[in-house]
């Protein structure tokens, strides 16, 4: 097992949460929200369009009181969780592909955080009547696919009815998203190596970890031979003339040219 820095993984995230949070706060700084303030990029599919989620993933929501507060202290438990993931990866050598695929899931983790976290104060945008702007910032989201919208249909449970559209992310989500995806596809290669890794010896072998075997482990069946004959597990020594069974080499019983 080879262990590996985890710095230059933490540095991706760094980069990416920083790429992050520029676009963010370009977008609520330079732009104006709704359809208003929407840029086409490419084509009518493609689009930045400013909108604030106040809640989880597709702007789902917690039905309760402190429900923002529960959901950002739950991602600041999830961030802190997959740094230390992160880290245990990398100490116990496991294959790149992986290690990056977490560096980004991390910097997703860490970018909406952030949002959840700052954002109620230091850009105002909480949500009206939150108990506190500190924990009650509202994420910012502008990246649009707009693949198709309008009403869902009556007979579809809970969202029939009701209008819908493309959700709209961020990069934050792009980078968890992409991240997740390559873990999905390369999960058997990237686990197949690290249990491949798991079967070398350790680097730090040493006659401190070398272990003894206990006499009582010992096979104590008697030795054979080849034709399955039994050996004698204790053979007299036949430099002792005294007590040396063996008879002569050349005597009369075993001669071939007896009279």
């Amino acid at each position: 097992m080879v262990k590996k820095s985890p710095l230059k993984f933490f540095l991706l995230s760094l980069l990416l949460i920083a790429i992050d949070q520029s676009s963010k706060l370009l977008v609520h700084f330079n732009m104006e929200p709704g359809f208003a303030g929407q840029i086409r990029l490419v084509g009518d599919w493609l689009k930045l369009h400013y909108v604030l989620n106040p809640g989880m993933a597709f702007g789902m929501q917690l039905g309760h009181e402190y429900g923002k507060l529960l959901l950002s202290l739950f991602r600041l438990v999830a961030m802190a969780g997959i740094g230390w993931y992160l880290v245990h990866l990398a100490h116990r050598g496991a294959p790149n592909g992986l290690l990056w695929a977490m560096a980004m899931i991390l910097a997703g983790a860490v970018g909406n955080v952030i949002d959840s976290t700052f954002y109620g104060v230091f850009l105002d945008n909480a949500p009206y009547g939150s108990t506190t702007p500190w924990f009650h910032g509202q994420v910012i989201d502008m990246v649009f696919v707009d693949v198709w919208e309008g009403f869902l249909p009556e007979w579809i449970p809970i969202w029939g009815g009701q209008y819908y559209s493309t959700p709209i992310f961020n990069i934050a989500d792009s980078c968890i998203f992409v991240g997740v995806c390559i873990i999905l596809f390369f999960q058997r290669r990237f686990f197949r190596e690290q249990h491949e890794e798991d079967g070398l010896l350790p680097d730090d072998l040493s006659p401190d970890t070398a272990s003894v075997l206990p006499a009582s482990e010992f096979d104590e069946t008697t030795p054979t031979d080849s034709d399955g004959t039994e050996k004698d597990p204790d053979p007299v020594s036949t430099d002792d003339p005294q007590s040396s069974p063996q008879r002569p080499r050349n005597s009369p019983d075993e001669s071939t040219h007896g009279l």
